[in-house]
């Protein structure tokens, strides 16, 4: 309330995420370039195109880009700070089956729709993300597509918890299993793309980098909240790589809807927080 809002008019994405974040790196940028009395390490600044989609960090080069530590500036709401994430892969599923005439199908025909119903009819019923919240993981079948002779299913399994997000696995290819033993070896076939870690891990290892994003927070009059993704970043998988990534607010609300939103007045605190930030990191000792 009584913030100046940016929108769109609600038949098309703002694309707050991450255009928000892009508005304040570049403020920061011009600020440093226009004040060279502020003292800071060197900065390095990389945009990755393609983030929802996966591929964000395809051709992201660690060693290039030189840096130490980073973070994303991904978050959605002003003071929202992750530093870990979903452990997240896709499996994807295709069902073979077998058509004839329905009129002359009792004990030939196999039905790859009716097969991957009983696939889905197998994941927990309340594992499932319009049932779970904070650091519950989930299944997630989003695709689901076929006919008679051949069906396909996308299904993201996801948990906090490593051991966890591996008994998800191995639960699916006991459900794989147990159909093909049904129905026939090679009936269903699993594969699985997509994998992205958590970025705890690595995060962990350098855990002022948390304390500092907080500090930096809090000293332009902002509260950290912390936050376990429920999905993914391009901070995972640079964090993978090598590079400690944890992610911080853009200031946008709704994210990856018609009625996304980010305040001018969040976008502007941001800057300052970016700004706060590298000189928290100017007087670190090692």
């Amino acid at each position: 309330m009584g913030k100046d809002i940016i929108f769109t008019d609600g038949t098309t994405l703002l694309g707050g995420d991450d255009k928000a974040a892009v508005t304040a790196l570049m403020t920061m940028a011009e600020y440093f370039c226009s004040h060279s009395e502020v003292k800071h390490g060197p900065i390095q600044l990389c945009f990755t195109p393609d983030e929802e989609v996966g591929r964000g960090t395809e051709n992201f080069d660690v060693k290039r880009f030189g840096a130490d530590l980073a973070y994303t500036v991904d978050g959605d709401a002003l003071g929202g700070l992750s530093y870990e994430t979903f452990n997240g892969i896709e499996a994807q599923l295709v069902i073979h089956g077998l058509s004839v005439h329905p009129g002359t199908a009792k004990g030939i025909m196999k039905n790859a729709v009716e097969i991957g119903g009983e696939f889905m009819a197998m994941l927990p019923a309340l594992e499932r993300p319009q049932f779970t919240e904070g650091r519950e993981g989930y299944y997630h079948p989003f695709v689901f597509e076929g006919t008679v002779e051949r069906a396909a299913i996308r299904c993201l399994i996801r948990d906090h918890e490593l051991d966890r997000w591996e008994e998800r696995k191995a639960y699916v290819e006991k459900c794989v299993d147990e159909l093909n033993r049904r129905y026939g070896g090679g009936t269903v076939e699993l594969s699985y793309t997509n994998t992205y870690y958590s970025m705890r891990e690595v995060v962990g290892k350098v855990p002022f980098m948390v304390d500092y994003a907080r500090q930096a927070m809090r000293d332009c009059g902002v509260e950290p909240f912390d936050i376990a993704m429920r999905g993914g970043t391009d901070g995972s998988w640079i964090s993978q790589l090598g590079l400690p990534c944890p992610n911080i607010t853009a200031g946008y609300e709704n994210a990856h809807g018609r009625f996304e939103f980010v305040p001018v007045q969040s976008m502007e605190k941001n800057v300052e927080i970016l700004i706060r930030l590298m000189e928290i990191y100017a007087g670190h000792k090692a």
